[in-house]
């Protein structure tokens, strides 16, 4: 199902139903890769400064397109009274709400690269607990977010803008209903995918927008606030999987001005 050699793949076309978590977890996050560890540093001092010392919490949370990846969640988890972790396939979303009950053991590796700054090690309790009871799952699509403006608090978008189709304007799009789905002034952090040219989860090719940082930039600094915006370049070319030049992280706060 699905082909590299396709011309041009939308969202909707995509084979999202036959998307294997399982597959996709076997291949990423079975170990924690030199990647992943640089992005969860980056992440966690974004987070972790800016909540330093406050008082303002608990906040409200999201992942979008959270799929088969827990980190991002874990990222948000000390911060937050609640966190969506929104995906649009069925066996995405089984597969969250299966880890959202107890999660592998193989995640306790990342939970405890986050654990290297006090706000994290210091969160009361059992992290499985807390996920289980602060962590709700919801099945939908990142473009009906639209309805859903200024609702969230805290977010973050792991590989999935660019990684949704080939079209340059669903990726502009999808960027932007992450972003105005903030409240103004909340922090993000959303990863990408440099240059991918699609990739295959299982015998399963997904389709995936051909990007470069300055494209991405452009993107996230529409909606972000000048002060704090931060663009982070992780990992070599085709290190975790041929057809891609890089992974960048954005992390910042949303605009007040859009």
């Amino acid at each position: 199902m699905g082909s590299p050699e396709s011309p041009s793949q939308l969202n909707a076309d995509a084979p999202w139903d036959a998307f294997d978590p399982q597959a996709y977890v076997s291949h990423n996050y079975k170990r924690v890769i030199h990647e992943d560890a640089e992005i969860i540093s980056i992440v966690r001092a974004h987070f972790s400064d800016h909540f330093r010392g406050r008082q303002d919490r608990p906040y409200r949370g999201i992942d979008v397109g959270a799929g088969a990846n827990l980190y991002p969640a874990f990222s948000m988890l000390p911060w937050c009274e609640e966190i969506t972790l929104l995906d649009r396939a069925d066996r995405n979303v089984e597969y969250l709400e299966k880890q959202r009950r107890s999660y592998d053991e193989s995640w306790d590796a990342f939970w405890h690269l986050l654990c290297q700054d006090e706000g994290y090690a210091t969160l009361p309790g059992d992290p499985r607990d807390r996920f289980a009871q602060v962590v709700g799952v919801e099945q939908g699509d990142l473009f009906a977010l639209g309805g859903r403006r200024d609702h969230w608090s805290l977010g973050t978008m792991f590989f999935v803008a660019e990684s949704l189709s080939t079209s340059h304007e669903e990726f502009r799009q999808a960027v932007e209903c992450f972003m105005l789905s903030l409240t103004p002034g909340a922090p993000f952090a959303a990863a990408f995918m440099e240059g991918s040219e699609g990739y295959y989860v299982g015998d399963t090719h997904f389709p995936a927008c051909k990007l470069g940082e300055p494209e991405i930039r452009s993107a996230v600094k529409r909606h972000a606030a000048e002060e704090g915006f931060r663009i982070s370049k992780v990992g070599k070319p085709h290190a975790v999987r041929h057809g891609y030049t890089s992974m960048i992280v954005a992390c910042g706060f949303r605009g007040w001005g859009n």
